[in-house]
């Protein structure tokens, strides 16, 4: 037994409904697929993250610790900075981070 009309006007009436179907997932499809694209661009084209990090104090004050790049502990309030400008922070008694131990590795220990 045929789960579909016998009629041709309910054929016809059904088959209107699956092409407006069709239509929509489709359209959902090419959204999903631009998004997808979208995404894969964005982490593409992303910046390498910093090698090291100086992370501020409230209100973008005085420097709080020195970081290595990508330390879990860095705040919100770090900035990206060049090697030299690490050492300089450390130098001039910025703390350096106690997880990521960044003055060990740009060897400026006390």
């Amino acid at each position: 037994m045929s789960e579909l009309p016998p009629d041709l006007p309910r054929l016809r009436t059904l088959e209107t409904w699956l092409v407006l179907s069709l239509d929509r997932v489709r359209r959902k499809i090419a959204e999903a697929e631009r998004h997808e694209a979208e995404k894969q661009r964005g982490e593409r084209d992303r910046p390498p993250a910093p090698d090291w990090l100086i992370e501020m104090g409230l209100g973008g004050r005085a420097p709080v610790y020195v970081h290595v790049g990508g330390c879990h502990m860095a705040g919100k309030r770090s900035r990206g900075v060049t090697d030299d400008q690490a050492r300089r922070a450390l130098w001039e008694q910025v703390p350096p981070c106690p997880h990521c131990h960044p003055d060990g590795v740009l060897g400026v220990l006390d």
